[in-house]
């Protein structure tokens, strides 16, 4: 930079000595320092840049924001520096006594171009380091965001872990008290027994019926409790085998005779004239579907029917054999499927019916765990629960074989 002045100066003063120059000797000679100023303008421009914007590191995303308003603001420096430069050189030319000798303008056009070309090497410098400033935070900002997703994944990792840990101190804790719990109450089972069997009198005989009637629900809630918590962590022993779905809501509907004809409610069969034969757990799928029935039976308005339905669906090209359980509601429905089928939730929250809000939080994991889907869906007071599980494709011969060992080879054909 002070060779490139050196020279500048020195063009001036052969102009004052020797009366100036012509153009083509003043533009020849101009190109000389031109080469010093931008050797050094190049170096002190990438200087100031490494020294300001060097060490910048990205925090987050915007990045690329900030990124701009540092680029805008160095626009603005290098128009303003180049702008000021240019009036530099006019006031520098116009107070110089070379204008009085010259015969040309060759000098002060030398020198806005001397100014133009710095400023635009200087562009240069400011474009080439950006970029390059700008892959790098590209690169950190991918290492940022490499890190933040271990980070959130390894988050993540242990919060399911301590929810794993936690569902499984319940589960645990519940079957512990479930389990402890049946060995008092099978003792007191036992001495109400006893007392039915004393000569006591009417008063104390009632009060007898109703401990026995309290035992009696407590022990359900236990064994629910119990069975739920074994289905829910897992340690549930399926027997799979071939079933019939229409025969066993034929035959749980035949075991639940006498609680249907007392409860006042109408129970309509549309059972599907197409098999509804699909592998699954015997005991297990009676105990869903025995609990969703007994859902109507407690939450139905009274002289209501209850439609028990099943059929055949075709899902994705597969075949789903399912039931449908709808009633009518005897209290107000407001509330979500998510929120019925959590454990101990009631659809009465006014406890008018004698439900313990397990029942549908067994029928859904019970159905989970058998491979099936459940689903509730609610229309102002109708209820209407629907199971559905993926029918396995099976040999023509083998369903033969197994109906014949079921005895239901004729209900087949």
């Amino acid at each position: 930079m002070v060779i490139g002045a050196g020279i500048i100066y020195a063009l001036f003063g052969m102009a004052y000595i020797y009366g100036g120059m012509s153009t083509k000797q003043t533009w020849f000679m101009g190109a000389v320092p031109n080469l010093f100023f931008g050797f050094g303008v190049w170096h002190i421009v990438r200087y100031i840049l490494q020294k300001v914007y060097g060490d910048w590191i990205p925090k987050d995303e915007a990045f690329y924001e900030e990124w701009k308003d540092r680029w805008k603001k160095q626009q603005r420096t290098i128009a303003i520096v180049t702008i000021g430069t240019l009036l530099f050189a006019y006031l520098m030319y116009s107070s110089s006594e070379y204008r009085y000798y010259a015969y040309n303008f060759a000098y002060m056009y030398l020198l806005y171009a001397t100014v133009l070309i710095q400023g635009i090497i200087s562009e240069i410098c400011i474009i080439e380091f950006m970029k390059k400033q700008l892959n790098l935070l590209m690169e950190r900002m991918t290492e940022i965001n490499r890190k933040n997703l271990e980070d959130a994944l390894k988050i993540e990792r242990e919060s399911i872990e301590k929810a794993a840990k936690s569902e499984q101190l319940k589960v645990d804790l519940i079957s512990n008290v479930s389990h402890d719990l049946k060995t008092p109450l099978t003792s007191m089972v036992g001495y109400i027994e006893l007392m039915k069997k004393e000569d006591l009198d009417d008063t104390m005989q009632d009060y007898v019926e109703v401990l026995s009637d309290k035992a009696e629900k407590l022990k359900v809630m236990i064994e629910s409790l119990f069975s739920l918590a074994k289905a829910s962590s897992g340690n549930i022993k399926m027997n799979m085998e071939l079933i019939s779905l229409n025969r066993l809501i034929d035959q749980l509907l035949a075991d639940l005779e006498d609680r249907i004809n007392a409860s006042g409610l109408h129970f309509v069969k549309i059972m599907t004239e197409e098999d509804t034969h699909f592998i699954s757990d015997n005991l297990h799928m009676y105990r869903i579907c025995q609990n969703l029935i007994e859902n109507a039976l407690k939450y139905s308005a009274k002289g209501t029917r209850v439609f028990v339905k099943t059929y055949v669906d075709q899902i994705n090209d597969k075949e789903r054999v399912c039931l449908e359980i709808t009633n009518t509601a005897g209290y107000l429905m407001d509330f979500d499927k998510e929120d019925i089928i959590e454990r101990f939730a009631r659809a009465d929250k006014a406890r008018t019916s004698d439900g313990n809000g397990l029942g549908l939080a067994i029928v859904s994991t019970y159905t989970s765990t058998l491979g099936g889907a459940f689903d509730i869906s609610i229309d102002c007071d109708q209820f209407k629960a629907t199971l559905s599980f993926e029918r396995e494709e099976i040999a023509v011969s083998e369903l033969a074989d197994t109906a014949e060992l079921l005895g239901i080879k004729e209900y087949l054909e």
